[in-house]
Protein backbone atom coordinates (compact mmCIF):
# COMPACT_ATOMS: atom_id res chain seq x y z
CA UNK A 1 0.00 0.00 0.00
CA UNK A 2 3.02 2.31 0.40
CA UNK A 3 1.93 3.66 3.82
CA UNK A 4 5.54 4.32 4.74
CA UNK A 5 4.94 7.15 7.20
CA UNK A 6 2.51 5.01 9.15
CA UNK A 7 4.97 2.11 9.13
CA UNK A 8 7.99 4.07 10.33
CA UNK A 9 6.98 4.58 14.02
CA UNK A 10 6.02 0.89 14.22
CA UNK A 11 9.40 -0.23 12.89
CA UNK A 12 11.19 2.18 15.21
CA UNK A 13 9.21 0.92 18.19
CA UNK A 14 10.00 -2.69 17.29
CA UNK A 15 13.69 -1.77 17.15
CA UNK A 16 13.57 -0.09 20.58
CA UNK A 17 11.83 -3.10 22.11
CA UNK A 18 14.41 -5.47 20.63
CA UNK A 19 17.32 -3.37 21.86
CA UNK A 20 15.80 -3.23 25.36
CA UNK A 21 14.97 -6.94 25.50
CA UNK A 22 17.93 -8.52 23.68
CA UNK A 23 20.59 -5.82 23.54
CA UNK A 24 22.03 -3.77 20.70
CA UNK A 25 24.36 -6.53 19.54
CA UNK A 26 21.76 -9.31 19.29
CA UNK A 27 20.82 -10.89 15.91
CA UNK A 28 17.16 -10.07 16.51
CA UNK A 29 18.10 -6.40 16.81
CA UNK A 30 20.08 -6.69 13.58
CA UNK A 31 16.94 -7.94 11.81
CA UNK A 32 14.95 -4.94 13.07
CA UNK A 33 17.73 -2.59 11.99
CA UNK A 34 17.60 -4.16 8.54
CA UNK A 35 13.81 -3.79 8.38
CA UNK A 36 13.91 -0.10 9.30
CA UNK A 37 16.78 0.49 6.86
CA UNK A 38 14.80 -1.20 4.09
CA UNK A 39 11.86 1.10 4.83
CA UNK A 40 14.09 4.17 4.60
CA UNK A 41 15.41 2.83 1.29
CA UNK A 42 11.86 2.64 -0.05
CA UNK A 43 11.20 6.17 1.21
CA UNK A 44 14.28 7.49 -0.57
CA UNK A 45 16.01 8.33 2.70
CA UNK A 46 19.22 6.71 1.55
CA UNK A 47 21.66 8.22 4.06
CA UNK A 48 19.60 7.00 7.01
CA UNK A 49 19.19 3.59 5.41
CA UNK A 50 22.93 3.21 4.86
CA UNK A 51 23.71 3.95 8.51
CA UNK A 52 21.28 1.29 9.74
CA UNK A 53 22.39 -1.34 7.22
CA UNK A 54 25.98 -0.74 8.31
CA UNK A 55 24.94 -1.26 11.92
CA UNK A 56 23.07 -4.47 11.11
CA UNK A 57 25.75 -6.11 8.96
CA UNK A 58 28.58 -6.41 11.54
CA UNK A 59 26.12 -7.78 14.13
CA UNK A 60 25.07 -10.53 11.72
CA UNK A 61 28.65 -11.30 10.72
CA UNK A 62 29.80 -11.45 14.36
CA UNK A 63 26.84 -13.23 15.95
CA UNK A 64 25.69 -15.46 13.08
CA UNK A 65 28.79 -15.75 10.92
CA UNK A 66 29.65 -14.42 7.46
CA UNK A 67 28.02 -17.42 5.79
CA UNK A 68 24.63 -17.20 7.50
CA UNK A 69 21.54 -16.57 5.28
CA UNK A 70 20.55 -13.52 7.37
CA UNK A 71 24.00 -12.07 6.75
CA UNK A 72 23.51 -12.65 3.04
CA UNK A 73 20.17 -10.81 3.21
CA UNK A 74 21.72 -7.71 4.79
CA UNK A 75 24.60 -7.83 2.28
CA UNK A 76 22.06 -7.90 -0.54
CA UNK A 77 19.98 -5.06 0.90
CA UNK A 78 23.00 -2.80 1.37
CA UNK A 79 24.21 -3.66 -2.14
CA UNK A 80 20.76 -2.83 -3.57
CA UNK A 81 20.91 0.55 -1.82
CA UNK A 82 24.34 1.31 -3.26
CA UNK A 83 23.16 0.31 -6.73
CA UNK A 84 20.20 2.68 -6.56
CA UNK A 85 22.55 5.44 -5.37
CA UNK A 86 24.81 4.75 -8.37
CA UNK A 87 27.64 3.57 -6.13
CA UNK A 88 28.26 0.47 -8.22
CA UNK A 89 31.83 -0.19 -7.11
CA UNK A 90 30.64 -0.48 -3.50
CA UNK A 91 27.65 -2.63 -4.44
CA UNK A 92 29.62 -5.21 -6.43
CA UNK A 93 31.67 -6.87 -3.64
CA UNK A 94 28.57 -7.07 -1.46
CA UNK A 95 26.55 -8.82 -4.19
CA UNK A 96 29.48 -11.16 -4.88
CA UNK A 97 29.76 -12.03 -1.18
CA UNK A 98 25.98 -12.55 -0.91
CA UNK A 99 26.10 -14.94 -3.87
CA UNK A 100 28.98 -16.88 -2.37
CA UNK A 101 27.09 -17.28 0.91
CA UNK A 102 23.98 -18.52 -0.90
CA UNK A 103 25.96 -21.02 -2.97
CA UNK A 104 27.82 -22.30 0.09
CA UNK A 105 24.88 -22.57 2.46
CA UNK A 106 22.00 -23.38 0.11
CA UNK A 107 23.61 -24.93 -2.94
CA UNK A 108 23.98 -23.87 -6.56
CA UNK A 109 20.37 -24.63 -7.50
CA UNK A 110 18.46 -23.03 -4.64
CA UNK A 111 15.97 -20.26 -5.51
CA UNK A 112 17.79 -17.82 -3.23
CA UNK A 113 20.99 -18.57 -5.11
CA UNK A 114 19.08 -17.81 -8.30
CA UNK A 115 18.00 -14.49 -6.78
CA UNK A 116 21.60 -13.65 -5.84
CA UNK A 117 22.74 -14.46 -9.38
CA UNK A 118 19.99 -12.21 -10.73
CA UNK A 119 20.95 -9.34 -8.44
CA UNK A 120 24.61 -9.45 -9.44
CA UNK A 121 23.65 -9.73 -13.12
CA UNK A 122 21.39 -6.67 -12.81
CA UNK A 123 24.27 -4.71 -11.30
CA UNK A 124 26.60 -5.69 -14.14
CA UNK A 125 23.91 -4.68 -16.64
CA UNK A 126 23.63 -1.26 -15.00
CA UNK A 127 27.44 -1.00 -15.24
CA UNK A 128 27.23 -2.00 -18.94
CA UNK A 129 29.35 -5.06 -18.24
CA UNK A 130 27.05 -7.11 -20.40
CA UNK A 131 29.31 -10.08 -21.03
CA UNK A 132 29.53 -10.68 -17.27
CA UNK A 133 25.81 -10.18 -16.75
CA UNK A 134 24.65 -12.67 -19.39
CA UNK A 135 25.86 -15.99 -17.87
CA UNK A 136 24.50 -14.95 -14.48
CA UNK A 137 21.05 -14.17 -15.89
CA UNK A 138 21.08 -17.45 -17.82
CA UNK A 139 21.96 -19.45 -14.69
CA UNK A 140 19.34 -17.59 -12.67
CA UNK A 141 16.69 -18.30 -15.30
CA UNK A 142 17.54 -22.00 -15.36
CA UNK A 143 17.23 -22.23 -11.57
CA UNK A 144 13.93 -20.34 -11.52
CA UNK A 145 12.38 -22.46 -14.26
CA UNK A 146 13.53 -25.71 -12.63
CA UNK A 147 12.83 -24.90 -9.00
CA UNK A 148 9.89 -22.51 -9.19
CA UNK A 149 8.25 -23.19 -12.54
CA UNK A 150 7.98 -21.28 -15.80
CA UNK A 151 5.08 -19.12 -14.63
CA UNK A 152 6.56 -18.03 -11.29
CA UNK A 153 6.99 -14.25 -10.81
CA UNK A 154 10.75 -14.66 -10.30
CA UNK A 155 11.01 -16.59 -13.56
CA UNK A 156 9.01 -13.92 -15.38
CA UNK A 157 11.20 -11.14 -13.96
CA UNK A 158 14.39 -12.93 -15.01
CA UNK A 159 13.03 -13.61 -18.50
CA UNK A 160 12.27 -9.91 -18.87
CA UNK A 161 15.67 -8.79 -17.63
CA UNK A 162 17.56 -11.24 -19.84
CA UNK A 163 15.59 -10.01 -22.85
CA UNK A 164 16.42 -6.41 -21.88
CA UNK A 165 20.09 -7.34 -21.69
CA UNK A 166 20.02 -8.87 -25.16
CA UNK A 167 18.32 -5.73 -26.48
CA UNK A 168 21.00 -3.54 -24.88
CA UNK A 169 23.57 -5.75 -26.63
CA UNK A 170 21.57 -5.43 -29.90
CA UNK A 171 21.14 -9.21 -29.96
CA UNK A 172 17.52 -8.84 -30.95
CA UNK A 173 17.05 -12.34 -32.31
CA UNK A 174 17.88 -13.76 -28.89
CA UNK A 175 15.60 -11.31 -27.11
CA UNK A 176 12.60 -12.11 -29.31
CA UNK A 177 11.80 -15.69 -28.12
CA UNK A 178 12.09 -14.56 -24.51
CA UNK A 179 9.56 -11.75 -25.03
CA UNK A 180 7.25 -14.07 -26.97
CA UNK A 181 7.39 -16.52 -24.07
CA UNK A 182 6.70 -13.71 -21.59
CA UNK A 183 3.64 -12.64 -23.56
CA UNK A 184 2.32 -16.19 -23.73
CA UNK A 185 2.78 -16.72 -19.98
CA UNK A 186 1.10 -13.43 -19.12
CA UNK A 187 -1.84 -14.03 -21.47
CA UNK A 188 -2.37 -17.48 -19.94
CA UNK A 189 -2.19 -16.20 -16.35
CA UNK A 190 -4.05 -12.91 -16.66
CA UNK A 191 -5.95 -12.89 -19.94
CA UNK A 192 -5.74 -10.70 -23.03
CA UNK A 193 -7.18 -7.56 -21.46
CA UNK A 194 -5.03 -7.18 -18.36
CA UNK A 195 -2.70 -4.15 -18.02
CA UNK A 196 0.27 -6.47 -17.49
CA UNK A 197 -0.56 -8.17 -20.79
CA UNK A 198 -0.65 -4.73 -22.42
CA UNK A 199 2.85 -4.17 -21.07
CA UNK A 200 4.01 -7.42 -22.72
CA UNK A 201 2.41 -6.37 -26.03
CA UNK A 202 4.28 -3.10 -25.72
CA UNK A 203 7.64 -4.74 -24.95
CA UNK A 204 7.48 -7.09 -27.91
CA UNK A 205 6.29 -4.27 -30.18
CA UNK A 206 9.22 -2.11 -29.05
CA UNK A 207 11.62 -4.91 -29.96
CA UNK A 208 10.10 -5.23 -33.42
CA UNK A 209 10.33 -1.46 -33.78
CA UNK A 210 14.07 -1.62 -32.99
CA UNK A 211 14.42 -4.37 -35.59
CA UNK A 212 12.47 -2.23 -38.13
CA UNK A 213 9.85 -4.98 -38.35
CA UNK A 214 7.15 -2.33 -38.35
CA UNK A 215 4.34 -4.50 -39.72
CA UNK A 216 4.72 -6.84 -36.75
CA UNK A 217 5.08 -4.01 -34.26
CA UNK A 218 1.93 -2.16 -35.32
CA UNK A 219 -0.79 -4.64 -34.20
CA UNK A 220 0.98 -5.12 -30.87
CA UNK A 221 1.20 -1.37 -30.21
CA UNK A 222 -2.46 -1.01 -31.23
CA UNK A 223 -3.50 -3.84 -28.91
CA UNK A 224 -1.48 -2.40 -26.03
CA UNK A 225 -3.13 1.00 -26.49
CA UNK A 226 -6.61 -0.52 -26.61
CA UNK A 227 -6.10 -2.46 -23.39
CA UNK A 228 -4.61 0.55 -21.60
CA UNK A 229 -7.45 2.83 -22.67
CA UNK A 230 -10.08 0.29 -21.59
CA UNK A 231 -8.52 -0.81 -18.31
CA UNK A 232 -6.61 2.28 -17.18
CA UNK A 233 -8.13 5.25 -18.98
CA UNK A 234 -6.67 7.80 -21.37
CA UNK A 235 -4.83 9.74 -18.67
CA UNK A 236 -2.83 6.85 -17.22
CA UNK A 237 0.97 6.98 -17.79
CA UNK A 238 0.93 3.58 -19.53
CA UNK A 239 -1.73 4.85 -21.93
CA UNK A 240 0.16 8.03 -22.74
CA UNK A 241 3.29 5.97 -23.38
CA UNK A 242 1.28 3.76 -25.74
CA UNK A 243 -0.04 6.83 -27.59
CA UNK A 244 3.48 8.13 -28.06
CA UNK A 245 5.00 4.84 -29.20
CA UNK A 246 2.27 4.09 -31.73
CA UNK A 247 2.59 7.64 -33.05
CA UNK A 248 6.37 7.22 -33.36
CA UNK A 249 5.87 3.93 -35.20
CA UNK A 250 3.51 5.49 -37.72
CA UNK A 251 5.97 8.33 -38.18
CA UNK A 252 8.81 5.86 -38.85
CA UNK A 253 6.57 4.06 -41.34
CA UNK A 254 5.82 7.33 -43.12
CA UNK A 255 2.15 7.09 -42.09
CA UNK A 256 2.01 10.71 -40.98
CA UNK A 257 -1.76 11.06 -41.17
CA UNK A 258 -2.18 8.16 -38.75
CA UNK A 259 0.49 9.53 -36.42
CA UNK A 260 -0.93 13.05 -36.14
CA UNK A 261 -4.11 12.43 -34.10
CA UNK A 262 -2.19 10.21 -31.66
CA UNK A 263 0.50 12.82 -31.02
CA UNK A 264 -2.10 15.62 -30.82
CA UNK A 265 -4.10 13.68 -28.23
CA UNK A 266 -0.92 12.83 -26.29
CA UNK A 267 0.04 16.51 -26.09
CA UNK A 268 -3.48 17.49 -24.96
CA UNK A 269 -3.45 14.86 -22.20
CA UNK A 270 0.00 15.93 -21.01
CA UNK A 271 -0.91 19.62 -20.95
CA UNK A 272 -4.13 18.90 -19.06
CA UNK A 273 -2.29 16.80 -16.49
CA UNK A 274 0.79 18.95 -15.96
CA UNK A 275 -0.14 22.39 -17.21
CA UNK A 276 0.92 24.01 -20.47
CA UNK A 277 4.01 25.66 -18.96
CA UNK A 278 5.44 22.51 -17.43
CA UNK A 279 8.76 21.61 -19.11
CA UNK A 280 7.75 17.94 -19.12
CA UNK A 281 5.26 18.80 -21.86
CA UNK A 282 8.10 19.89 -24.16
CA UNK A 283 9.08 16.42 -25.46
CA UNK A 284 5.52 15.68 -26.64
CA UNK A 285 5.21 19.14 -28.18
CA UNK A 286 8.56 18.68 -29.91
CA UNK A 287 7.51 15.27 -31.25
CA UNK A 288 4.38 16.75 -32.77
CA UNK A 289 6.40 19.63 -34.19
CA UNK A 290 8.87 17.19 -35.76
CA UNK A 291 5.98 15.31 -37.35
CA UNK A 292 4.61 18.52 -38.88
CA UNK A 293 8.10 19.36 -40.15
CA UNK A 294 8.32 15.97 -41.87
CA UNK A 295 4.92 16.64 -43.42
CA UNK A 296 6.14 20.01 -44.70
CA UNK A 297 3.59 21.80 -42.52
CA UNK A 298 6.13 24.30 -41.21
CA UNK A 299 3.48 26.81 -40.14
CA UNK A 300 2.16 24.30 -37.59
CA UNK A 301 5.61 23.12 -36.47
CA UNK A 302 7.03 26.58 -35.72
CA UNK A 303 4.68 27.66 -32.87
CA UNK A 304 5.16 24.28 -31.17
CA UNK A 305 8.95 24.55 -31.26
CA UNK A 306 8.87 28.20 -30.18
CA UNK A 307 6.55 27.39 -27.26
CA UNK A 308 8.76 24.52 -26.06
CA UNK A 309 11.88 26.69 -26.24
CA UNK A 310 10.29 29.52 -24.26
CA UNK A 311 9.05 27.15 -21.56
CA UNK A 312 12.40 25.37 -21.19
CA UNK A 313 14.40 28.61 -21.11
CA UNK A 314 12.06 30.05 -18.47
CA UNK A 315 11.64 26.96 -16.31
CA UNK A 316 14.98 25.18 -16.74
CA UNK A 317 17.47 27.82 -17.81
CA UNK A 318 19.42 28.61 -20.97
CA UNK A 319 22.03 25.87 -20.50
CA UNK A 320 19.75 22.93 -19.69
CA UNK A 321 19.89 19.87 -22.02
CA UNK A 322 16.15 20.17 -22.74
CA UNK A 323 16.68 23.79 -23.77
CA UNK A 324 19.45 22.65 -26.10
CA UNK A 325 17.10 20.14 -27.74
CA UNK A 326 14.51 22.88 -28.31
CA UNK A 327 17.13 25.23 -29.77
CA UNK A 328 18.22 22.50 -32.17
CA UNK A 329 14.67 21.70 -33.28
CA UNK A 330 13.77 25.31 -34.00
CA UNK A 331 17.09 26.06 -35.71
CA UNK A 332 16.77 23.08 -38.06
CA UNK A 333 13.19 24.07 -38.87
CA UNK A 334 14.31 27.58 -39.83
CA UNK A 335 17.10 26.04 -41.91
CA UNK A 336 14.58 23.86 -43.74
CA UNK A 337 12.46 26.97 -44.34
CA UNK A 338 15.57 28.81 -45.64
CA UNK A 339 15.16 31.38 -42.87
CA UNK A 340 18.90 31.32 -42.33
CA UNK A 341 19.13 34.58 -40.43
CA UNK A 342 16.83 33.24 -37.72
CA UNK A 343 18.55 29.85 -37.61
CA UNK A 344 22.05 31.29 -37.11
CA UNK A 345 21.78 32.75 -33.56
CA UNK A 346 20.07 29.56 -32.39
CA UNK A 347 22.82 27.31 -33.77
CA UNK A 348 25.55 29.60 -32.40
CA UNK A 349 23.96 29.53 -28.95
CA UNK A 350 23.48 25.76 -29.15
CA UNK A 351 27.13 25.21 -30.08
CA UNK A 352 28.24 27.33 -27.12
CA UNK A 353 26.06 25.26 -24.76
CA UNK A 354 27.40 21.97 -26.13
CA UNK A 355 31.04 23.05 -25.93
CA UNK A 356 30.57 24.30 -22.36
CA UNK A 357 28.41 21.47 -21.03
CA UNK A 358 29.69 18.50 -23.04
CA UNK A 359 33.13 19.45 -24.32
CA UNK A 360 34.50 20.21 -27.79
CA UNK A 361 34.91 16.54 -28.73
CA UNK A 362 31.43 15.31 -27.73
CA UNK A 363 29.29 13.78 -30.53
CA UNK A 364 26.55 16.40 -30.02
CA UNK A 365 29.11 19.20 -30.27
CA UNK A 366 30.45 17.69 -33.50
CA UNK A 367 26.93 17.48 -34.97
CA UNK A 368 26.29 21.13 -34.14
CA UNK A 369 29.64 22.22 -35.57
CA UNK A 370 28.69 20.50 -38.80
CA UNK A 371 25.19 22.03 -38.83
CA UNK A 372 26.53 25.54 -38.31
CA UNK A 373 29.14 25.06 -41.05
CA UNK A 374 26.40 23.87 -43.43
CA UNK A 375 24.33 26.94 -42.56
CA UNK A 376 27.21 29.30 -43.32
CA UNK A 377 27.81 27.56 -46.65
CA UNK A 378 24.12 27.90 -47.51
CA UNK A 379 24.43 31.61 -46.69
CA UNK A 380 27.62 31.77 -48.84
CA UNK A 381 29.57 32.92 -45.79
CA UNK A 382 32.44 30.63 -46.62
CA UNK A 383 35.09 32.33 -44.48
CA UNK A 384 32.99 31.59 -41.38
CA UNK A 385 32.36 27.99 -42.45
CA UNK A 386 36.09 27.29 -42.97
CA UNK A 387 37.31 27.31 -39.32
CA UNK A 388 34.41 25.08 -38.33
CA UNK A 389 35.29 22.50 -40.99
CA UNK A 390 38.98 22.70 -40.01
CA UNK A 391 38.01 22.07 -36.39
CA UNK A 392 35.80 19.14 -37.45
CA UNK A 393 38.68 17.61 -39.41
CA UNK A 394 41.08 17.96 -36.47
CA UNK A 395 38.64 16.34 -34.04
CA UNK A 396 37.90 13.48 -36.43
CA UNK A 397 41.60 12.81 -37.06
CA UNK A 398 42.18 12.52 -33.31
CA UNK A 399 39.12 10.36 -32.69
CA UNK A 400 39.20 8.09 -35.75
CA UNK A 401 42.75 8.30 -37.07
CA UNK A 402 44.09 9.48 -40.40
CA UNK A 403 43.05 6.39 -42.34
CA UNK A 404 39.37 6.22 -41.40
CA UNK A 405 36.37 6.79 -43.67
CA UNK A 406 35.12 9.49 -41.29
CA UNK A 407 38.39 11.39 -41.77
CA UNK A 408 38.10 10.98 -45.54
CA UNK A 409 34.61 12.48 -45.39
CA UNK A 410 35.86 15.51 -43.41
CA UNK A 411 38.70 16.02 -45.88
CA UNK A 412 36.20 15.92 -48.71
CA UNK A 413 33.95 18.48 -46.99
CA UNK A 414 36.81 20.95 -46.50
CA UNK A 415 38.13 20.36 -50.03
CA UNK A 416 34.66 21.00 -51.48
CA UNK A 417 34.49 24.30 -49.56
CA UNK A 418 37.88 25.38 -50.94
CA UNK A 419 36.74 24.42 -54.44
CA UNK A 420 33.61 26.54 -54.03
CA UNK A 421 35.79 29.44 -52.86
CA UNK A 422 38.06 29.05 -55.90
CA UNK A 423 41.01 28.00 -53.72
CA UNK A 424 41.85 25.09 -55.97
CA UNK A 425 45.47 24.61 -54.87
CA UNK A 426 44.28 24.02 -51.31
CA UNK A 427 41.40 21.79 -52.38
CA UNK A 428 43.48 19.42 -54.53
CA UNK A 429 45.70 17.81 -51.83
CA UNK A 430 42.68 17.34 -49.59
CA UNK A 431 40.73 15.59 -52.37
CA UNK A 432 43.77 13.38 -53.04
CA UNK A 433 44.16 12.47 -49.37
CA UNK A 434 40.43 11.80 -49.08
CA UNK A 435 40.49 9.45 -52.06
CA UNK A 436 43.56 7.62 -50.75
CA UNK A 437 42.02 7.10 -47.29
CA UNK A 438 38.71 6.04 -48.75
CA UNK A 439 40.40 3.42 -50.95
CA UNK A 440 42.47 2.18 -48.02
CA UNK A 441 39.43 1.95 -45.73
CA UNK A 442 37.40 0.06 -48.32
CA UNK A 443 40.31 -2.31 -48.89
CA UNK A 444 40.41 -3.08 -45.17
CA UNK A 445 36.63 -3.63 -45.07
CA UNK A 446 36.67 -5.95 -48.12
CA UNK A 447 39.61 -7.99 -46.84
Amino acid sequence: MGCYREAEPLFRQALRISEAKFGKGHPQTAIHLDCLASLYHLMGRYDEAEILFKQSLPICETQLGKNHPDTATVLHNLAALYKEMGRYSEAEPLHVQSLQVSETQLGNNHPKTGASLHNLASLYQAMERYSEAEPLFVRSLQICETQLGKSHPSTITTLGNLSSLYQAMERYNEAEPLLVKLLQITETRLGNNHPDTASRFHQLATLYYSMKRYDEAEPLFVRSLQVCQTQLGNNHPSTTTAFGNLGSLYQAMGCYEEAEPLLVQLLQITENQLGRDNPDTAPNRNNLGSLYQLMGRYDKAEPLFVCSLQICETQLGDDHPSTAVCLNNLALLYYAMKRYGEAEPLLVKLLQICETQLGRDHPNTIINLNNLSQLYQSMERYNEAEPLLVQLLQITEVQSGNNHLNTASRLDDLATLYQTMGRYSEAEPLFVRSLQFAKLSWAVIIS
